[in-house]
Formats: structure tokens, sequence, C-alpha cells
């Protein structure tokens, strides 16, 4: 992505988790902050939980620091198959913890706003991360979730009456960029088939439900296994109460933005995401 644009600054940070791991969070910080405060944003990259890095959420990050004056932390977590689930979860959930001890440091004020987010696997954490925030009864408590492509359910552990709502996996099962081949692979090399159910995993079963949760902002592509899951996610959550805005890019495979960064419909998606988060800041 070259060079931070003009008014970013940037730094990573080692942070320690819980199993006294060290991991690296790159730090986005205006150098003019905005008068009273900069919102914190904390972003977990794509990749099935196996590939992926802090290059895949550069952009994103400056342009959530250049043009709306957050301070963004990218977070590096560990993946599998080396490190099995819930490495990655529970990496994401102590870096997140970390910036908001932190956030003064860093230049940011969470008091102003404090949204997370995430691309696929980054998704799935960032659902997970928002239902243990609420249980946690962690303050300040989370602004918005930002949800691009999540996953949200295992497919076999799907609820059964909202099996003949989802025709996505079958209908997307030989789709570019994430075919239920390549689903396969990046599933199994993270997480067992036994513990696929685990709500950590698929937050859609989550034990305490899903009311008051943060305000979440979804981008679901039409030709993704992971669409029709995300559709029946937000619904749940609007029922619930939760503040819901839906971004639908049809005909596009999942993760088409990261993979081809230049066409006219990943500059949209990306464009997408920073308004999704001046919107879900917002909701403050």
């Amino acid at each position: 992505m070259g060079d931070a644009p003009a008014g970013v600054k940037e730094h990573d940070e080692q942070v320690k988790v819980r199993d006294g791991t060290t991991i690296t969070c790159r730090i986005y910080s205006p150098e003019k902050p905005p008068q009273g405060g900069s919102p914190l944003v904390v972003i977990y990259h794509g990749g099935g939980w196996c590939i992926g890095g802090l290059e895949n959420e550069e952009l994103l990050c400056r342009r959530v620091t250049s043009e709306l004056g957050a301070t963004a932390v990218n977070v590096d977590y560990r993946l599998g198959p080396e490190h099995k689930f819930p490495a990655a979860h529970d990496d994401c959930y102590d870096a997140t913890k970390w910036a908001l001890d932190n956030a003064s440091r860093l230049g940011a004020d969470p008091t102003k706003g404090f949204v997370i987010g995430g691309t696929s696997a980054g998704g799935n954490i960032t659902a997970t991360i928002a239902h243990q925030f609420r249980d946690d009864k962690i303050t300040p408590g989370l602004t918005g979730c930002l949800l691009m492509i999540p996953a949200w359910c295992a497919g076999a552990h799907l609820p059964e009456k909202y099996k003949s709502e989802v025709t996505s996996p079958e209908q997307n099962k030989n789709a570019p960029i994430l075919s239920q081949a390549a689903m396969d692979l990046f599933t199994s090399n993270y997480i067992s088939k036994e513990e696929e159910g685990n709500p950590i995993f698929s937050p859609l079963l989550w034990k305490t439900g899903h009311a008051n949760l943060p305000a979440s902002y979804f981008q679901i592509c039409g030709q993704d296994p992971l669409r029709d899951e995300a559709l029946i996610a937000e619904r749940i959550l609007r029922e619930e109460g939760v503040k819901t805005k839906v971004e639908v890019y049809p005909g596009q495979p999942h993760g088409f933005h990261s993979v081809a960064p230049t066409i006219k419909g990943s500059k949209k998606f990306v464009d997408d995401s920073v308004k999704g988060v001046k919107w879900l800041l917002e909701q403050k």
C-alpha cells in the first residue's frame, strides 16, 4: 500500500497475551487529533484464521485515521495450523483489552467512540468479542462493530429453524476465492469438528443471546458461501433491538476487494467500510 498518507503516524507495539506470548499491534494515529479526542478503532484481518497479516487491513486503518481522526489498532494475531482454536480469538480479545487499557497513551479516548471490526475470520472474531465484552461488562463499552463478510456459525451447527433459508453454501460451493473446499481447508487447520459448535467460534449460538450488543454494520457479498448466515445474523440482532445497517455487493465473491483491490467495486467496498466506521461512531 506504500507509505502512510500525510497526517498519519504509524508505529508497532508488542503486546503480551494471556499465555505470555507477544504479538504485534500496529498503531495508526492522527498527527493532529480532532478536538475533543480521537476515537479508538481496533481491526482484525481476515484469512480463515490461518493466513493474512497486518498488510490486509493497512488501507482501512490508514483511512479511518486520516479521514475520521481515529486511532486505529491493527492486530497481528497468531494463526493456524500452528496455533489452534481459540488462539486467534483469545489473542484478539487480549489485544483489544490492551488497546482499551492503553488508549490514553496511544492518543485515543474510547469515550469518544470505540469500534471493533474485521474481515471474514476477522468479522467472526469481531462478533465473538462483542458478545464477550458485553458479558464481561467492559467499560467503556463498544460503540459499534464493523462486520465485513463475517462468518457467524459453522454449517453443521446452524439451528434447524434457519436451515431452509441458508442456500448460499450450496449455491456458491464452487465460487471463486472462497469455495466450500477452501472453507473446509481453512477451518480444519484451525479448529476440530468437535469444537465448531463452540459459541466462541460460532457466535450465532451465544448462550446469553444477542440483546444489548453494539450497533453493527454488515458488508455481505452475493457470491459468498457465508452470505446467508450473515443475513440471518443481522436479522437476529435487529429483532433483539440492536441497531444495524447492511451493504450487499450482488454477484461479488468473498474477499474480492482484497484479491482485486484496484477494481471499481473494490474501491466502493473500502469506501463503504470507512463510511461504516463513521456511521458506527455516530451511534455513540
